[in-house]
């Protein structure tokens, strides 16, 4: 990763936490339940593990306002678009947190993905990718992230059909 963009994308992680911690003092933090607490710490960890990664985090719970549901984080990977699903669990159960993505969850996540392809300027089509970060915040252990790249495509394949 080219220094620019290491020097930005600290200076968005500062601007993120800070913002978050301002939200915080007006008690708007508070508000949530701790499982949503926990899922913005998930999505946190797994923002700063792209960066180092040297993926460029250009939005983090992007939701279009005509469309349900947001999208976790947005992410260039050079020219490739990469929408990010993050699932947050702070114990490890019988099924792993990336279970969680029924096809419900990705119908809505590439309606979602289409809607913010369609808003990029000139109208460019990049290559885009489905990708699923799962994050354990267990308790006096260290953060687990598994990052599953291509986790899904535009459409589902069926078991029958070839």
């Amino acid at each position: 990763m080219g220094r620019v963009a290491q020097i930005r994308n600290a200076l968005l992680d500062r601007a993120i936490t800070g913002l978050d911690r301002v939200a915080g003092r007006r008690g708007r933090s508070s508000e949530r339940p701790a499982h949503l607490l926990t899922g913005v710490e998930g999505e946190r960890a797994a923002r700063v593990y792209l960066q180092r990664k040297g993926y460029v985090v250009t939005a983090q719970r992007w939701s279009s306002g005509n469309v349900p549901g947001d999208l976790d984080l947005i992410a260039w990977r050079g020219v490739l678009l990469c929408f990010v699903e993050v699932k947050t669990r702070t114990a490890h159960d019988m099924a792993p947190a990336e279970a969680a993505i029924d096809g419900h969850k990705r119908d809505v996540l590439r309606r979602l993905a289409r809607q913010y392809v369609r808003q990029l300027p000139d109208n460019s089509s990049p290559q885009v990718r489905f990708d699923v970060v799962s994050v354990y915040l267990s308790p006096g252990r260290a953060t687990e992230i598994a990052h599953f790249e291509n986790a899904f495509g535009w459409k589902e394949r069926r078991g029958s059909e070839r």
